[in-house]
């Protein structure tokens, strides 16, 4: 007769190495799949960028998910998308006379940014469809990433949101919602960092401390906070409001930051009081990782917490440069899109340093030794 006695230890261990192989498979395929997603990512924001400091951004006028994907394709289509345009207040208290080389210019821009944002959302759909419905895709992970997918279906709608505010009473999109639009695209870009860094294997390196631990995660959120106030900065062109580096305006603290009323609105509306903030913001930034990096050192010198840690300072010292630079030489397109660039991979390496702290996703095998 067949023996009931459980597997022993040595029959098991195989099955369970075998698991943990296939475990390890599936997640080097999710992590390739992840970092084409933020590659992606990272290039549409950049065109993003481009498109809003090429004042691009109102030249299509509709929201057409499907037809949209294809541009005008006969001079007469060419025509149509032009007469659209002059029906908003862009054209007619801006561009008027435009001609149709020119709007073209403009319009090869947004048709752009909108076809790597339909890109993007094909490059995360599809492949995690694909692992979810051939069991790839572990427990702990499956609502995650479906949370992200609908985030990224909900920045769509944020973006169409944003495009409207600038087609009937305004000359160009609400720096309240461009902002929004932006920190949204960088949240999904973090929580993607997040979990695919969970999906990497770690170092055996203990947390210095915690302290040093949540200090990372503060980082982490105040990087976020600061590319919203650089969205704010971009949507109202407050890059120009002063042109001197480190005063403004011939003081450190200017005149005029609080002149408007209600005061809350001097933070959202006023040009020099929103880059003054961005400014008292990216100093903050630049202590905080600064102490941080002391700490980790003192701390934790020679692990590779403490090395990020170093790592994370020099990279938000670099952005520092690379914001000094846009302000004196009066916001030029290509270092704007460099700081904003860079802006993404502070975030995107401040986050891996966070979720570093907290090491790989335990393995889910699904197979006991023993009792």
């Amino acid at each position: 007769m067949p023996s009931s006695q459980p597997p022993s230890h040595a029959a098991t261990a195989p099955n369970v190495a075998t698991a943990e192989r296939r475990i390890e498979r599936n997640r080097t395929a999710q992590r390739v799949w992840l970092w084409t997603v933020l590659v992606a990512i990272f290039a549409l924001i950049l065109v993003g960028g481009a498109t809003r400091l090429t004042d691009s951004g109102l030249s299509i006028t509709q929201w057409n998910p499907i037809h949209g994907v294809i541009p005008p394709l006969s001079e007469a289509e060419w025509q149509q998308e032009l007469e659209l345009y002059r029906q908003i207040p862009e054209y007619q208290l801006i561009n008027k006379g435009m001609s149709l080389g020119e709007f073209k210019q403009i319009y090869w821009w947004e048709w752009a940014h909108r076809l790597l944002a339909r890109g993007v959302g094909i490059l995360f759909a599809v492949p995690f469809v694909f692992f979810l419905a051939t069991g790839r895709v572990e427990k702990r992970l499956r609502w995650p990433l479906f949370g992200l997918l609908l985030l990224g279906g909900l920045q769509g709608v944020v973006g169409w949101w944003m495009v409207v505010s600038g087609l009937v009473d305004r000359v160009d999109v609400s720096q309240y919602r461009l902002a929004t639009h932006l920190t949204l695209a960088c949240l999904i870009f973090a929580a993607i960092v997040w979990v695919m860094r969970g999906l990497a294997p770690h170092s055996d390196d203990p947390a210095p401390s915690d302290g040093i631990r949540r200090g990372a995660g503060v980082i982490s959120v105040l990087v976020l906070v600061q590319i919203y106030l650089g969205g704010l900065v971009a949507g109202l062109d407050a890059g120009l409001a002063s042109s001197t580096w480190p005063l403004m305006n011939g003081a450190f603290v200017p005149e005029g930051l609080l002149e408007l009323s209600p005061a809350w609105h001097n933070f959202f509306e006023n040009q020099l009081t929103v880059q003054f903030v961005h400014r008292i913001g990216g100093y903050t930034l630049f202590a905080l990782t600064f102490w941080h990096m002391l700490a980790a050192i003192g701390r934790g010198r020679g692990s590779t917490h403490c090395r990020r840690a170093v790592m994370l300072f020099g990279l938000v010292t670099i952005q520092a440069v690379l914001g000094i630079v846009v302000i004196v030489e009066q916001v030029p397109i290509g270092w704007a899109l460099v700081h904003q660039g860079w802006a993404i991979v502070v975030l995107g390496f401040s986050v891996a340093h966070w979720r570093g702290f907290y090491g790989a996703y335990p393995t889910e095998t699904g197979i006991r030794i023993g009792k």
